[in-house]
């Protein structure tokens, strides 16, 4: 039996853990706790968090498709009812822009708000954007290969995804390092204890991201132009357009969603790659080997780690009772570290062909991005290795101190 860590504490019988998800002895290396977890008790409450975890792989995958759990339940029941505190004044542009996410809602209207801007980021029409990633890979290299050195977020990481998806959109280059700055704070409301700093710069944020896009939306209503904010506003579903709410809400979550998880793939990928010890020039050798590549990256250290689901109806899971109202946590990147799905999980193997990770989710909610993403992660990280063949970490890469996201806060290299 592995020893604990000491930030660690499991009481298998009472499927108890206490763990600080703070603790940068957590956070910089979550991958050792999932193992204890799976070891001692894949399905356990979490007395910090106040609520039940699940890191098995057939649970997390059956849940992510369960629907008798869904990701809001204001739709079938008041916060009277639930016992819900009400909103908080101080988050009304956060909670504005989030009313109708495709992250946050359910069928009927999460069905008309997918069916509208699915089409965008099916695999076919995602496979024409190949070149246009390539050229802006090349050119981000071009400008720092004779430095000899880079920190590679700032640089190439966090470029590319904003880039593309804001390019898909109709969002001008130029405007990407403020979406980033918005999404930064955006994303800090996902944090385990944010603070009511973290709060008031998400909902001000939320505001002057939503400020923003309302100006697009009126340009694009005036003259419509080949992008996908032009499809979303004057393409109908069943007889019905989508509101301004939920073209800003929509617009909103496809930026956060299309880049932020893509900027910690990238990131964690090249970490992963290089302290593997391995060849790059044979985990991108041809094509299948790349995609086996990028999906054992996905799988090992995954850049979303947790997704929450509302139990609908009283119901029970694993020998756990859930009473409808309930919040449950499926940590997806446990799941994929299951050593019942996986042999050596802990151990990143570029030739692995075992089960699917779940590191995009699954069910209705599966990542709309992850073509993109994907992409994205095929394209640029063979170029990068190409073009810098003695690609080293000059430095320990300093992990971002938050948690449910898992991505790199620097990685200098050199070559």
């Amino acid at each position: 039996m592995t020893a604990l860590p000491p930030f660690l504490r499991i009481d298998p019988t009472s499927r108890s853990v206490s763990l600080d998800g703070r603790d940068p002895a957590f956070y910089g290396d979550p991958n050792r706790v999932y193992a204890a977890l799976h070891e001692h008790c894949p399905t356990f409450y979490w007395e910090e968090q106040k609520q039940w975890f699940f890191t098995g792989y057939d649970h997390v995958n059956a849940l992510l498709r369960d629907r008798r759990f869904g990701r809001q339940i204001l739709h079938i029941a008041s916060r009277e009812e639930l016992g819900l505190p009400e909103p908080q004044p101080h988050l009304a542009n956060f909670d504005l822009a989030e009313r109708y996410s495709l992250l946050e809602i359910e069928p009927p209207e999460h069905t008309r708000l997918r069916t509208l801007v699915n089409r965008a980021f099916v695999s076919r029409h995602i496979e024409r954007l190949r070149p246009e990633i390539a050229e802006l890979a090349e050119t981000l290299i071009d400008g720092f290969e004779k430095e000899g050195r880079t920190e590679l977020l700032s640089s190439f990481a966090d470029i590319i995804p904003v880039t593309m998806i804001a390019r898909m959109i109709g969002i001008p280059d130029e405007i990407g390092p403020q979406l980033l700055k918005w999404s930064h704070d955006y994303v800090g409301m996902y944090m385990f204890k944010r603070t009511r700093e973290d709060e008031l710069a998400a909902d001000r944020s939320a505001r002057e991201f939503a400020d923003y896009v309302k100006t697009l939306i009126a340009e694009r209503r005036k003259a419509p132009q080949e992008d996908l904010l032009s499809h979303m506003i004057h393409t109908e579903h069943k007889g019905q357009y989508l509101s301004d709410e939920e073209l800003v809400s929509t617009t909103i979550v496809l930026l956060n969603a299309g880049h932020e998880a893509t900027v910690h793939q990238i990131g964690n990928s090249v970490r992963v790659i290089l302290e593997s010890g391995l060849r790059p020039a044979d985990m991108f050798r041809d094509e299948t080997a790349t995609e086996r590549t990028v999906e054992e990256t996905l799988r090992i250290c995954a850049p979303v780690h947790i997704f929450q689901r509302w139990a609908l109806e009283d119901v029970e899971v694993d020998g756990v009772s859930f009473t409808r109202g309930d919040k449950v946590s499926l940590i997806l990147a446990a799941a994929n570290l299951d050593p019942k799905k996986f042999s050596d999980p802990l151990v990143f193997r570029p030739d692995r062909q075992e089960a699917a990770n779940l590191s995009f989710g699954a069910g209705i909610h599966f990542c709309i991005g992850a073509p993109l993403a994907r992409l994205e992660l095929n394209t640029v990280l063979p170029i990068l290795f190409r073009r810098l063949p003695c690609l080293r970490m000059v430095a320990m890469p300093r992990v971002k101190d938050v948690y449910h996201f898992h991505g790199l806060e620097r990685l200098d290299l050199a070559w």
